[in-house]
């Protein structure tokens, strides 16, 4: 069997192609076979309320467009830019290597890829703003 084979945990939603899925009351594995489907567990979702930081709002825009809630082709540019702001402050060679990741995922219409390499960059946005001076 080919295609992404999710495992949920008991009650877990995903949302798949703009539907939110409920899993039964035990642990359950679900195939997506059809290719470039748009899925994203709920678990990891970014709440419009907790994008309160240059990363977060970046990953919460990738997230609406996964979602369905933004045109693919008119978030494209704006995203992008949104990337290139952040690589003006993660410099680290790891940094770098995420927001490539996630650059050329949004070139490529990859949009659940671009998300992931975006979310890769919070721990590291967290730590920063605790060591920022108060």
């Amino acid at each position: 069997m080919s295609g992404l084979v999710l495992k949920l945990a008991p009650k877990e939603r995903v949302l798949v192609n703009g539907a939110v899925i409920e899993n039964g009351e035990r642990r359950g594995r679900v195939a997506i076979l059809t290719p470039n489907a748009s899925i994203l567990r709920l678990r990891d979702a970014i709440h419009p309320d907790e994008a309160t930081t240059p990363v977060r709002r970046v990953c919460y825009a990738a997230q609406l467009v996964l979602s369905g809630d933004s045109n693919a082709e008119e978030a494209k540019l704006p995203l992008l830019r949104r990337i290139e702001e952040l690589s003006q402050v993660f410099t680290d060679p790891d940094s770098r290597a995420s927001l490539a990741d996630a650059t050329d995922a949004l070139i490529h219409d990859q949009h659940y890829k671009c998300l992931k390499s975006l979310r890769a960059l919070l721990p590291r946005e967290d730590r920063l703003i605790a060591a920022r001076p108060k």
